[in-house]
C-alpha cells in the first residue's frame, strides 16, 4: 500500500517517470527472478548442511 502511495505521489510531480517505472517494474522484476530463485536454493542447502552438522547433538539428547 506503501509503495502504491509513493507511486501516486511521484505520478502528481513528475508523470512520465512514473510511467516509466510502472512499464519497466515487469522486466526488472524478471530479471531479479533468478536471483531469488538462487537464494532460495542457497538457503535450502545451508539448512541442509545446518541440520547434518547438529544432527549428533540431537540424537545425544534424546531427540
Amino acid at each position: 500500500m506503501i509503495s502504491f502511495i509513493l507511486w501516486l505521489i511521484l505520478f502528481v510531480l513528475c508523470w512520465p517517470l512514473a510511467i516509466l517505472a510502472l512499464l519497466l517494474y515487469p522486466i526488472v522484476w524478471l530479471l531479479l527472478l533468478p536471483f531469488r530463485l538462487l537464494g532460495i536454493a542457497v538457503g535450502g542447502v545451508l539448512e541442509l548442511i545446518k541440520a547434518i552438522v547438529f544432527l549428533p547433538a540431537r540424537l545425544i539428547k534424546g531427540r
